[in-house]
């Protein structure tokens, strides 16, 4: 499946995600030469729906055309027949950013060769732009507590999350060859969305190396993500009909990165009885942990920062609705 160049298409930067698969057969990797040899690798669009990533790209290197960048770049560009659509993915096909720990399948295949190639080009760090669907800051991911890591993840944000679940993302399998990082570049379609993000991949393509010095604890605030929130299949829920089985309210996403006591009121439940699915790193049942009924009311049983919380219901049932975090001392 994978399209390796060496340069850019012509035509290449004028097309919106949307239009790419117009230009590329499939998923491709792009190599451009740098002054520094060992490449900055990021990927965009492994969710179609997502194109902050790209189009803080195509911003970017169109300001550097005829110009040699300071770091070699390879930027791999997913999904785009998901992204001609304006779709997470399509029918039938998996999920691009969890198809990077092995397994079956060409999109696996894939990933794998693309994670070969960079081995082999003695990759210099990675960076994976997302959007999300709710309300939250701008935040980098991280899959290693360790200083290189933090030091590229605040190179963009100051609140940095660690977690370890899903494993089959990008970023997981790029921290076995160099300091990885996923950002959360906010809603589609916003401008300082696209901003930030060009900012960041263009500082990463500056960077020598990374210090040896630790950060101090007080420069960044971080997370760990507990658990993963899921709606089970076979339930029925609304953020509009109050009758359903499980009703979320309609500003469910205002929740996000805001630190909730104990008791705080998630949802309306229609039987009493604890509707969601929560797993934790091992992948756990930790439901009757992380939240109890009250009455008809799903509450939390325990102090919990949520994220990621989602109004998008699509992006529910492909995914989850959301994951909860603790915070961590730095």
């Amino acid at each position: 499946m994978l399209h390796e160049l060496n340069g850019l298409p012509e035509g290449l930067l004028a097309l919106s995600a949307s239009e790419l698969h117009r230009l590329l057969p499939g998923p491709t990797l792009i190599h451009l030469p740098g002054r520094e040899s060992a490449p900055l690798f990021v990927s965009v669009l492994l969710h179609g729906n997502e194109d902050t990533g790209w189009e803080a790209m195509r911003t970017l290197l169109t300001a550097q055309a005829g110009q040699e960048l300071p770091r070699a770049l390879s930027l791999f560009i997913g999904n785009v027949s998901a992204a001609g659509e304006g779709l997470r993915r399509l029918p039938g096909q998996p999920d691009y950013n969890r198809i990077w720990r092995g397994g079956e399948g060409p999109e696996v295949n894939m990933a794998a060769e693309v994670q070969r190639i960079m081995a082999r080009r003695g990759v210099f760090a990675s960076i994976d732009l997302h959007n999300n669907t709710g309300l939250n800051p701008h935040y980098a991911c991280i899959n290693r507590l360790e200083q290189p890591f933090l030091h590229l993840a605040t190179l963009f944000s100051r609140t940095v999350v660690y977690f370890i679940r899903p494993d089959a993302v990008q970023s997981m399998a790029f921290s076995e060859l160099c300091p990885a990082v996923t950002v959360e570049c906010g809603k589609v379609g916003q401008a300082r969305g696209v901003e930030h993000a060009r900012e960041f991949v263009a500082a990463a393509l500056h960077l020598n190396h990374f210090p040896e010095h630790p950060l101090s604890p007080h420069d960044y605030d971080l997370y760990h993500t507990v658990a993963t929130v899921r709606v089970p299949p076979t339930l029925d829920f609304s953020f509009s009909d109050s009758s359903a089985s499980l009703y979320l309210p309609p500003d469910l996403d205002s929740l996000n990165f805001r630190e909730l006591p104990a008791g705080t009121r998630l949802a309306q439940v229609a039987d009493g009885a604890i509707q969601l699915e929560v797993r934790d790193e091992q992948g756990r049942d930790v439901a009757e942990r992380y939240f109890a009924n009250d009455g008809h009311y799903l509450s939390t049983r325990l102090p919990v920062m949520p994220s990621m919380l989602t109004l998008d219901e699509r992006v529910i049932r492909q995914d989850c609705l959301g994951y909860l975090m603790e915070r961590l001392p730095g």
